[in-house]
């Protein structure tokens, strides 16, 4: 009796969890429709929908970005873009339409450092990954050197190979994590928002900001964000009028 019971909760279990897969996947096939029909607002209300649902897939974003894409809210298309790429950096198509949705907007960007140029070769998830299979393989290498009863040339070359790739991939991954394309990274969604030099509309303005340029967010305030801006600036933007790229 109790192993029925079991076998029918694990049924049960396997029913419920096809059924919630299966919902996700109904509401985005729905929202595919939409948007072929032209109803890009239906479309953006289900992709929206699926990402508060936790369903944050590359594909998603990318369609998002359409959608807003042709309703001409270029801000929140370049974010849908930059939100694809985040999570998969070699998503051909994706990249190509934030370029174009940039060129629209005449979004501004903000210029990597030096550091992230000459670490660009690899991405901040790469980079510790490599990290940690170098630090393993120079841990096990320099053991094997003390354990063994002849210190071999080749382990301790190895060990000191391993981690020097270890330091270099660490400190590739910092540089990378505090750069442009770091956690702070986000997108202007508002039309021309004026970043100021203090936290009042009637301060100063530092520089006018179309909708989809990049900023680097440094600390909040209440209602508003101080951010590293284009053009080597810095200023106070109102907090609603920009969302971070990761979540």
């Amino acid at each position: 009796m109790k192993t029925r019971i079991v076998i029918s909760c694990a049924g049960l279990s396997l029913l419920c969890a096809s059924l919630l897969a299966a919902e996700p996947s109904a509401q985005f096939a729905k929202a595919g429709q939409e948007y072929a029909a032209g109803d890009f607002k239906a479309a953006i209300d289900d992709y929206e929908a699926l990402v508060r649902a936790g369903q944050d897939t590359p594909n998603l974003f990318y369609n998002l970005g359409n959608a807003y894409f042709r309703k001409n809210d270029f801000g929140r298309a370049i974010l849908s873009y930059e939100r694809a790429l985040a999570l998969d950096p070699h998503h051909p198509e994706a990249a190509a339409n934030l370029r174009i949705a940039r060129d629209e907007a005449r979004a501004l960007e903000l210029v990597p450092t030096q550091s992230e140029r000459l670490f660009a070769f690899a991405n901040e998830n790469q980079l510790v990954v490599t990290a940690a299979i170098a630090f393993w393989i120079g841990i096990f290498s320099i053991a094997t050197c003390i354990i063994g009863r002849r210190r071999s040339s080749g382990a301790l070359a190895l060990s000191i190979l391993s981690l020097s790739i270890f330091a270099i991939a660490v400190v590739a991954s910092y540089q990378l994590n505090q750069g442009k394309n770091g956690p702070g990274l986000a997108i202007v969604t508002g039309d021309k928002v004026d970043a100021r030099l203090a936290t009042a509309d009637n301060a100063n303005r530092v520089l006018t900001l179309p909708a989809g340029s990049e900023i680097k967010i440094v600390s909040h305030r209440g209602d508003w964000i101080y951010a590293a801006l284009p053009n080597n600036l810095r200023g106070w933007i109102p907090a609603n009028s920009a969302e971070q790229v990761r979540f």
